[in-house]
C-alpha cells in the first residue's frame, strides 16, 4: 500500500485572527477516503500545530518516505490564497529530501491554474481538480504500475505526459456527499488547534460543498473544475445526522469545545438546521458554534434563532460587503439589505454576537464609495467587522473581468499577499495604496465607538464572543500594517 504523506506548512495567519490553528479538513477528508478505500495509507504532518520548521518538515519526510506528498486547502480561514506560496515551497522541499516522492496538489487555487501550476512549478507532478477524493484514490492505484505510467485519462487530475500538460477529463461531482467517511481527524493533533487566541480546543468543519449563491467574488471558485462553473453552484450538504454524528465524534472523543461551520451558506436548508440543533440537544452533545449564513436565508429563519442558540450557537456571521440593493445585486449576492438588517437585529435579540463581513476594493470604488459603504456598515451595527480587501480569485467572474480590463496581470502576482488582508489590485478611481489606507481607517473607525464596545462587553454575549471581540481590536494595528506597509503574516 502506498504512503501518502499531507504536510500543513508553518504558517501564520490572518492579521486580525491572532493565533488561529485548525486541522486541514481538505486532508482530513482525503485521508479518511483513501484509508476506507485501501488505496493508501495516511499520514499528517502539520507543522503549525507542531511548530515545525522546515528542516523538521525534511526530516519527517525522510523518515516516513512517502510515495506520494498532498498538499492544499479547501478553506480560505487560514489566510486566504497565500497559504499556496507556503504549498509550493514545500513542493520543493519534497524534491530536495525525496526526489523519488511525486507530489500532488489540489483545492484553492490550483483546481483553476491546474495548467499554470504544472508549468511553472517543476516539483508538482499531479493537480488534483475538483473533488479530490476519487482522483486520489484512482491516482494511488496508478503509482503501483511501472514507471512512465499515462496519468492523462483520470478523471479530474492533470499532469505531465512527454514533457506537456496532459488533463483528464471532468470529474463529476459526488451527489450524495454522506457516502464520504468522517473525517480522518485521529492524524491530527487535535489538542494543538486555536482560533483568536483565545478558543482552545477548535476545530473547523466543512459540511457542504458548493454555495446556491456564486457571488462574483467568492473564494470557492478557484477549486472547481473552470471547465464546469456550474459545479460550484451545485450545492450539496451533508445530512443532519451526519453533521451531528461528526460533532459527537468531535467532542466525545477528541475534546473540541468550538467549532466554526465554514461553509459559505450552513443555513441554506432549514429542516437540515432544525434537526442538527434537536440532534445536539437529543445527545447531549456540549459544542459551541458559529456559523456563516447568507441573511436570505437567516431572514427566513427567524423563528429557528432560539433553538440554535439552544444548542450551542454563539455567533453568526452575515455578508454585508457593500451598502445598497443595486450594489449588492452587482456582485452576484443576491440578498437585500433590508434582510441584512433584519438579520443583525434579530440574532441581537438573542444574544448571539455578529460578525459583519465588508468588502473595499471593487472596480468602481471611489473614497466617497467606500466611505458611504462604511457609514451603512456602522448603521447595520455588527459586533465584529470584518474588513476584507477584494482579492480576484482564479475562477471566479471577477477574476476574468479583472484581467481582461487589464486590472490584474496574473504573471505579476505576489503570492504571500494574496490573503484577503492586502490590497492587491486598484480600483478604477483609486491605487493599491489608497484601498489600504481607507481599509486601515475603516477598521479603526468601526472598533472606535465606545458605545459599541460598551454593549458587547456588558451585554448577555458569551464570553467567546467577548474574547473574539478583544482578539480582534488588539490586532488592527497588525492589520494596519499589512494593509497600508505590507507587513506579512501568513
Amino acid at each position: 500500500m502506498k504512503k501518502v504523506l499531507f504536510i500543513m506548512p508553518p504558517i501564520g495567519g490572518w492579521a486580525t485572527h491572532g493565533v488561529i490553528k485548525a486541522p486541514n479538513q481538505y486532508y482530513a477528508q482525503l485521508a479518511a477516503y483513501v484509508r476506507q478505500k485501501q488505496s493508501g495509507e495516511p499520514f499528517v504532518v502539520d507543522a503549525r500545530a507542531l511548530d515545525l520548521t522546515y528542516d523538521g518538515i525534511k526530516a519527517k519526510i525522510k523518515d516516513i518516505g512517502p510515495d506520494l506528498v498532498v498538499l492544499g486547502d479547501i478553506l480560505h480561514s487560514t489566510g486566504g490564497l497565500a497559504v499556496i506560496w507556503h504549498f509550493n515551497k514545500i513542493a520543493q522541499a519534497v524534491k530536495e529530501v525525496s526526489p523519488h516522492s511525486k507530489v500532488a496538489v489540489g483545492g484553492l487555487w490550483y483546481s483553476a491554474l491546474y495548467r499554470e501550476t504544472l508549468e511553472e512549478n517543476p516539483a508538482i507532478d499531479f493537480v488534483l481538480i475538483g473533488e479530490g477524493e476519487q482522483t486520489l484514490d484512482e491516482l494511488l492505484r496508478k503509482l503501483d504500475d511501472a514507471k512512465g505510467a499515462d496519468y492523462s485519462r483520470i478523471a479530474g487530475l492533470a499532469s505531465r505526459k512527454a514533457g506537456q500538460v496532459a488533463v483528464g477529463p471532468h470529474r463529476e461531482l459526488i451527489k450524495d456527499i454522506d457516502v464520504l467517511p468522517l473525517p480522518a481527524y485521529d492524524l491530527f493533533p487535535m489538542e494543538k488547534y486555536v482560533a483568536h487566541t483565545y478558543w482552545t480546543n477548535f476545530c473547523e468543519l466543512f459540511t457542504s460543498r458548493g454555495c446556491p449563491g456564486g457571488c462574483s467574488f467568492c473564494y470557492e471558485w478557484s477549486q472547481y473544475d473552470p471547465r464546469f462553473p456550474q459545479d460550484f453552484v451545485s450545492w450539496r450538504s451533508h445530512s443532519a445526522g451526519r453533521i451531528v454524528e461528526e460533532l459527537e465524534l468531535l467532542t466525545k472523543k477528541f475534546g473540541v469545545k468550538t467549532v466554526v461551520f465554514q461553509d459559505d451558506a450552513f443555513n441554506v436548508n432549514y429542516d437540515m438546521v432544525k434537526d442538527v440543533c434537536n440532534g445536539i440537544l437529543e445527545k447531549g452533545i456540549k459544542i459551541n458554534w458559529v456559523i456563516l449564513g447568507r441573511a436570505d436565508d437567516w431572514s427566513r429563519q427567524e423563528d429557528l434563532i432560539p433553538l440554535m442558540k439552544q444548542a450551542g450557537m454563539f455567533m453568526g456571521l452575515v455578508g454585508i460587503e457593500v451598502s445598497d440593493d443595486a450594489e449588492l445585486s452587482r456582485i452576484g449576492k443576491g440578498v437585500t439589505v433590508s434582510q441584512i438588517k433584519k438579520t443583525v437585529d434579530a440574532l441581537r435579540r438573542n444574544n448571539i454576537a455578529t460578525i459583519g463581513t465588508f468588502m473595499i476594493g471593487f472596480e468602481d470604488d471611489t473614497e466617497e464609495a467606500v466611505k458611504k459603504r462604511f457609514s451603512f456598515a456602522d448603521q447595520v451595527d455588527p459586533d465584529i467587522f470584518a474588513l476584507q480587501f477584494v482579492t480576484p480569485v482564479p475562477g471566479s467572474p471577477l477574476w476574468k473581468k479583472v484581467v481582461k480590463e487589464g486590472l490584474l496581470d496574473p504573471a505579476k502576482i505576489s503570492l504571500k499577499a494574496w490573503d484577503f488582508q492586502h490590497p492587491v489590485v486598484p480600483t478604477k478611481h483609486l491605487s493599491v495604496e489608497e484601498v489600504g489606507r481607507l481599509g486601515s481607517w475603516c477598521m479603526r473607525e468601526f472598533f472606535s465607538r465606545p458605545h459599541r464596545i460598551h454593549r458587547i462587553m456588558a451585554g448577555n454575549y458569551s464570553d467567546l464572543a467577548k474574547l473574539c471581540v478583544k482578539d480582534y481590536m488588539a490586532n488592527i494595528s497588525k492589520f494596519e500594517a499589512a494593509a497600508t506597509k505590507g507587513d506579512l503574516y501568513v
